[in-house]
């Protein structure tokens, strides 16, 4: 399969100031299987070390930070030569290691000739530790599952990947096209976007082996949740973690403690949500009041919206059965949408690299799904799961807000076109939502 981020990983290879690499993002995204292939594609051999595995490898660390005392054990006990620049050097499951963390520090001042490259799972919740993370030492790469372009090249559907890559204006998107691409963004909504439950698609076509795997995948997860230090705190991260669909099948979609469990309250569950979220196996949106510059100026930090990090793990979480996949858009509007918002977002993250905001107004009630940051402008988002587009809170936000906003978009199963200010985006083209607000810009904006 291919993953658009072995580009990024290229680009760091080649850069002149480059650093030693920390690949972080949700465990099970294919962040081991990239930094590997990337190795095989690109370097003369590769020099891969688990501290998971073998635990043994720390003793390098703990005993010394001198970097070329650290080389020779590693290139002895891993059997491989490592010789700068042609070989990769690959430090996986870092999480628990912050000897190995700490050491990229002295792998950037003394010896930046060898290529470094880190990942693990829990990796963001590592970082979080000032104690850890070697600060302006390192670069970071964000990994994210499968986007639904990687998902139609991967189940050999290039020439839609092709085709939409290749569009260069705001024009309808002809049938022959519009329709596979809506029959494959449903298939992506039951795989999601994790490589091994796509892989499994591929090899095996069977929904039933889609269900295994992502039910793998949340069990893995749970595991997870016991690796808290504080142990009390396992039952709180489950609790909120299966909590997530009944939270987005509200209409209001802020987060409330009280659907956790009856008298809850934010003192006892902000830890185990925050762990959950530096586990970066879901998302916290916070609300703004205004679109300012910048948005976190603007950002009400006691009203958000949490999503998944994956559709596919959402809908498998949820126990939504994939029979849905025959019935119309029902994939697509079930429980109040929340799928396709947890798509839209899903793929809107990796173009901005951040996450985005919502707004909302009550009395009477108002909100727009997204609010994203394109250079300097400030663009409201609203999400539709199905061809009903009428909502009068995106009318709302530009009459309130009409100098701040120069565009507004909608996603839906409607066809691409600009209609009074609004830029209608086919669901199956949000990969391609930063191209397009360049496009309408460009062509209706004055």
């Amino acid at each position: 399969m291919e993953r658009l981020a072995m580009q990024k990983l290229l680009d760091w290879k080649k850069s002149p100031y480059r650093k030693p690499l920390i690949v972080q993002g949700v465990r099970q995204a294919g962040k081991t299987w990239l930094l590997k292939e990337f190795g095989r594609r690109y370097y003369t051999n590769i020099a891969y070390f688990s501290f998971d595995e073998n635990p043994e490898f720390r003793e390098f660390f703990s005993t010394t930070k001198d970097v070329r005392r650290i080389i020779p054990n590693l290139s002895m006990s891993g059997g491989q030569k490592i010789v700068p620049g042609e070989t990769l050097i690959i430090f996986d499951e870092i999480q628990d290691c912050p000897e190995v963390i700490n050491s990229l520090k002295y792998f950037c001042e003394n010896a930046p000739e060898y290529h470094v490259v880190s990942a693990g799972s829990l990796l963001g919740i590592a970082l979080a530790k000032p104690s850890s993370f070697p600060v302006g030492k390192v670069d970071l790469l964000n990994m994210y599952p499968m986007t639904f372009q990687e998902f139609l090249m991967a189940t050999g559907s290039n020439n839609l990947a092709d085709y939409l890559n290749q569009m260069d204006k705001i024009s309808p998107i002809p049938e022959a096209f519009f329709n596979p691409l809506a029959e494959k963004l449903k298939m992506y909504f039951i795989t999601g976007g994790m490589p091994e439950a796509v892989k499994r698609w591929v090899e095996t076509q069977s929904v039933g082996q889609i269900q295994s795997v992502l039910m793998t995948i949340i069990s893995t997860y749970e595991r997870d949740f016991m690796k808290h230090p504080n142990t009390r705190e396992f039952p709180k991260i489950n609790r909120v973690w299966h909590s997530l669909p009944s939270q987005l099948a509200r209409e209001n979609k802020k987060f409330l403690y009280n659907v956790i469990k009856e008298g809850a309250r934010a003192r006892e569950y902000e830890d185990a949500l925050e762990w959950l979220v530096n586990a970066s196996v879901a998302y916290k949106i916070f609300r703004i009041s205004a679109p300012g510059l910048p948005l976190a100026g603007y950002e009400d930090l006691s009203a958000f919206k949490i999503y998944l990090a994956d559709v596919g793990v959402l809908r498998r979480l949820s126990q939504l059965d994939p029979v849905a996949f025959r019935e119309g858009n029902r994939l697509f509007t079930e429980f109040k949408g929340a799928l396709t918002e947890n798509f839209v977002l899903q793929s809107l993250i990796p173009l901005f690299d951040a996450a985005p905001h919502y707004w909302s107004r009550i009395n009477p009630s108002y909100e727009v799904d997204f609010i994203v940051q394109h250079l300097n402008n400030i663009i409201p988002i609203e999400v539709k799961a199905d061809t009903n587009v009428k909502s009068r809170s995106l009318k709302k936000y530009a009459e309130t807000f009409s100098e701040q906003t120069k565009i507004r978009i909608r996603f839906s199963m409607n066809n691409l076109r600009m209609d009074d200010g609004v830029l209608n985006i086919p669901l199956f083209m949000a990969d391609h939502t930063v191209k397009l607000i360049d496009l309408a810009l460009r062509d209706f904006v004055l």
